[in-house]
């Protein structure tokens, strides 16, 4: 690849090299992403952002969505609590806070109900419920599990209100 070289035109001149003002920019940018983003991975940030574009694009072009909104869940705990996530389809949880297992729920954009069935047999100590709604506006609520109602069988329902309420 051919590049322009470096001078008065498209870099400042600093400790005796020329740096770009695009590295300059790449490094600001980087910066904001840390300071907005304060537990995140911030290479993930721009994934998330362009997974949630398309999937909407997608919506808006088609009517259809995209079999992406529990990835975009996922990248959500990521960026927003920390959760380090396991390798695709580990078993019992989706990723890590910490010393504590999280399980992740996403209730997606065409959902009739606003509420997750989350399985009690799974090894996790705190659900991340991330609800991204009609107009790809995404929020979530990290919950203990033991904050949880107490249910007999192996799966609890449970509403976005309800959990509002005990977070």
């Amino acid at each position: 690849m051919d590049r322009e070289p470096l001078g008065q035109h498209n870099a400042i001149w600093e400790d005796g090299e020329w740096i770009s003002w695009r590295s300059i920019n790449s490094h600001l940018e980087r910066l904001e992403l840390q300071a907005r983003y304060p537990n995140a991975d911030v290479d993930l940030v721009p994934v998330f952002e362009e997974l949630l574009r398309v999937a909407q694009h997608y919506h808006i072009t088609t009517g259809k969505h995209l079999n992406t909104y529990g990835d975009i869940g996922e990248l959500y705990g990521a960026i927003m609590y920390g959760i380090k996530l396991h390798k695709d389809y580990a078993k019992g949880s989706d990723g890590r806070l910490g010393n504590d297992f999280v399980e992740v729920k996403t209730i997606t954009p065409f959902k009739n109900t606003q509420s997750v069935t989350v399985r009690l047999d799974r090894h996790f100590s705190q659900l991340l419920v991330v609800k991204i709604d009609e107009c790809f506006e995404v929020s979530g609520l990290l919950v203990e599990r033991s904050k949880l109602p107490k249910v007999g069988g192996k799966a609890l329902r449970i509403d976005w209100d309800d959990l509002v309420q005990v977070e």
